[in-house]
């Protein structure tokens, strides 16, 4: 693999990490808040409500990412599609003009003599 190509892709992947710890950091705070809430809590209830809350809403992240991700692949497979359609007219139109054109020439030169 070409070392820029590998080096994107490293940073790719750290991007995604910081990103997900960030998340799950995010989750772990919205837990805290949740169980402040609830005043009532023993210590042990309280640390697995936090759990229980952390590890559902982990879930619910990953299952978004991974339709989020899904899409993005959809929408890169109709964007290549269309481009490559757009490139084939763009081409051909410019095959057509260019022929056209050298036509137009040829007919005038042989008009002219």
């Amino acid at each position: 693999m070409e070392p820029e190509k590998e080096s994107a892709r490293g940073l790719a992947q750290v991007e995604g990490y910081l990103l997900w710890n960030a998340e799950v950091e995010e989750a772990r705070r919205h837990a805290r808040r949740f169980a402040d809430a609830l005043p009532w809590l023993t210590t042990a209830q309280r640390e697995e409500v936090e759990r229980v809350y952390v590890t559902d809403r982990v879930a619910v992240s990953k299952e978004m990412l991974t339709r989020i991700a899904g899409r993005a692949v959809e929408l890169r497979g109709e964007y290549t599609a269309r481009y490559d359609r757009l490139r084939a007219r763009c081409v051909a139109v410019s095959v057509l003009t260019v022929g056209t054109v050298g036509g137009g020439c040829a007919a005038l030169t042989l008009i002219s003599r």
